[in-house]
């Protein structure tokens, strides 16, 4: 096994326990003197930095949100003057303002240094060529990745996001070993290469891949279409960006590193921390990030935690893949559902029928819930006759059923129907919001 920083990476649990608690107290007292919302939480709590003395206090300390970010638009939440500030990114503002945050020198660096860390975990060194296809701009994606495939040397092609035709050809041409993208859209590139009958022309080895929840079917399709090894990455701009955790060689958890984040797992109604092994809420703290710390920040991302010795030697817990965000979860006539569990039935059941392409339609008709499931044909099952395509419907309805607990009116639409996505790919339209 390879390792970045083996000394800190294999740290015993006791030892990266206390510098987290150092590294806590600073945190905490940075925040209270430079941030005014943390101050004004913690002086309603009644609580002063001196209070805090380790981890064992970090339960203690108020949440932090989504919504502060936007209340406090653009600056206020930074922790650091301006003129320290030496990158601002800041999501897409589909909704609201949009969510601005700061980076020091210190903190790029932190942050290069976390994803190279995540790519040598992952088996890739200078000898590797990345193509970076999350996109650049103001999204965290395409720079995170970049830093840190530069700081282990290897060569980076900056493709940001789109232009699927020049994305193959330049991934052929230029022998790219590996590719960093969403999964929605490392999908939609395989099915072109494998339109195209490309897929022997290729020297992937490496897929990288995250921003959106994916299931182990819907892995096996990408390393199937591209003919790689795919690995799940994590990150969000407000605690980072790509390369808080993420899955090492031997693929069993997301590895956090600890040494610059503490990870929690909360109840998501209540906030009451949960037992170890629980599934909950991820709440973040960041131990380093000078332009903008975040305090027990709620992701809103549902998983747990494995603390279970890693076979990689690595002593920082690792992160199960989430199963969905507790703000995008549905709730469809009094049932939760989540749109990962929608994607692993039709995965399982697709047989070359069905394309992984779907879109989730949620109405309300006469004070009752709608619940439609749109999937897309492949061209072969378009060709069939219509028996076969109600055959595949009713197979899709009763899985859905089985899994969900709530029934869904299923319908197979033509090949190519479904909106493709270069980024995040939108699942659900609940028109209930409207």
């Amino acid at each position: 096994m390879a390792y970045l920083h083996k000394e800190i990476e294999t740290m015993p649990r006791e030892a990266l326990k206390k510098l987290q608690s150092e590294r806590l107290v600073a945190q905490v007292k940075r925040s209270y003197e430079n941030v005014e919302c943390f101050r004004k939480r913690m002086d309603e709590a009644g609580l002063k930095p001196e209070d805090i003395h380790g981890v064992e206090d970090l339960s203690r300390l108020p949440f932090s949100y989504k919504k502060d970010l936007r209340d406090y638009y653009p600056y206020g939440l930074f922790a650091e003057p301006m003129k320290n500030i030496r990158r601002v990114h800041a999501s897409s503002g589909t909704t609201g303002k949009r969510i601005v945050v700061g980076y020091t020198k210190n903190d790029l660096d932190m942050w290069s240094d976390c994803v190279a860390r995540m790519l040598t975990a992952i088996g890739m060194d200078e000898n590797d060529i990345i193509q970076v296809s999350f996109g650049y701009g103001l999204f965290t994606g395409g720079f995170g990745l970049h830093g840190g495939a530069e700081q282990i040397g290897a060569t980076v092609i900056p493709m940001s996001s789109g232009n699927t035709a020049l994305q193959i050809q330049t991934m052929i041409d230029f022998k790219a070993t590996a590719l960093c993208c969403t999964p929605s859209y490392a999908m939609y590139l395989g099915e072109e290469i494998e339109r195209q009958g490309l897929k022997d022309q290729l020297s992937l080895k490496y897929g990288i891949f995250g921003a959106e929840p994916w299931t182990e079917d819907m892995r096996l399709q990408i390393e199937d279409k591209l003919g790689l090894k795919a690995y799940d990455i994590y990150g969000l701009s407000e605690v980072l960006g790509p390369g808080v955790s993420c899955e090492c060689e031997c693929q069993a958890g997301m590895h956090v590193w600890e040494d610059s984040f503490i990870p929690e797992i909360i109840d998501p109604d209540t906030g009451e921390v949960l037992p170890e092994g629980s599934m909950g809420e991820l709440v973040f703290t960041s131990l380093t990030k000078e332009g903008f710390p975040v305090i027990r920040y709620r992701t809103r991302d549902i998983c747990s935690l494995n603390y279970e010795p890693c076979a990689c030697g690595r002593t920082h817990l690792r992160m199960n893949k989430p199963r969905g965000r507790s703000d995008d979860m549905l709730i469809i006539r009094g049932v939760n559902v989540f749109p990962s569990q929608i994607e692993e039935v039709l995965l399982k059941v697709s047989g070359g029928e069905i394309t992984p392409n779907y879109q989730i339609v949620v109405d309300r008709v006469n004070n009752t819930d709608t619940f439609d499931v749109n999937v897309e044909m492949s061209e072969r099952l378009f060709a069939d006759d219509v028996k076969s395509i109600e055959r595949i419907e009713k197979i899709i309805t009763s899985e859905l059923r089985s899994m969900l607990g709530i029934g869904a009116k299923v319908h197979l639409v033509n090949p190519k129907t479904i909106a493709r996505s270069e980024g995040k790919a939108k699942r659900v339209i609940d028109n209930r919001k409207l």
